[in-house]
């Protein structure tokens, strides 16, 4: 079983930044050739660490603090009006746990989301390759959510289970019926899942206040942030 010790970790030199335009990023990586179980996972996830397919890393940049870990205790999250309506509109869809596995359907789902919503992104153009490369993984603690309407995929969250908690690692969705706010839906779904598993948290990844793209997660309340590698509640 792996350790915080026995493991090592690479740096990236800097690069453009994918949410603030004006800065150069850094990002710290686990060694890729280390051996990865729900031990080890779950203790960087603790410490700010995410997962993108195979790699795991978080930002390690010098002169900027702007990416804050976020997570959500599951049994204290108090709904706000328009997530019970959003509650309420998904309350007929399934969900269905499967491996973080390849399947055509997923990924055809996925390539309109990203061409719907993220054509000019980092992640376009979509290619099956750069789908597996990022969402796919054979770790047994790895899953894919399905969302169903009546038999017809209409969302996937990727969802990573930890010892202390679930990782929303992503989420996509049928972007053609956009008044159903899939995504919220799937987040909530989460902590759903987190309460039936006795997991106390559900990590949200990063929060940057100055990058509109993150301010969904300003919704689930109550919230805690990493500052100084303490988890200090969002007031």
């Amino acid at each position: 079983m792996s350790d915080l010790n026995d493991v090592s970790f690479y740096t990236t030199p800097p690069h453009n930044c994918s949410y603030l335009s004006e800065q150069q990023a850094t990002t710290l990586f686990l060694d890729p050739e280390a051996e990865v179980d729900a031990r080890l996972y779950s203790q960087l996830s603790y410490y700010g660490f995410r997962r993108s397919g195979k790699h795991i890393y978080r930002p390690h940049c010098e002169n900027c603090s702007a990416c804050i870990p976020i997570r959500i205790p599951a049994d204290r999250l108090k709904l706000s009006r328009s997530q019970k309506r959003v509650a309420n509109k998904n309350s007929g869809l399934t969900c269905h746990r499967k491996p973080a596995h390849f399947e055509e359907e997923h990924y055809k789902l996925y390539k309109e989301y990203i061409n719907s919503r993220h054509g000019d992104g980092d992640m376009a153009p979509p290619s099956p390759s750069q789908y597996e490369s990022f969402l796919t993984n054979d770790w047994e603690f790895c899953h894919l959510y399905e969302f169903r309407d009546n038999g017809r995929l209409v969302a996937i969250a990727v969802t990573d289970q930890l010892s202390d908690g679930l990782a929303a690692i992503y989420t996509f969705f049928d972007c053609t019926i956009p008044k159903q706010s899939l995504g919220i839906y799937c987040i909530l779904k989460q902590f759903d899942l987190c309460r039936n598993l006795q997991l106390p948290y559900l990590y949200l990844g990063y929060w940057i206040k100055e990058c509109n793209k993150m301010n969904y997660k300003n919704n689930f309340r109550p919230a805690e942030l990493m500052i100084d590698n303490k988890w200090l509640e969002l007031r």
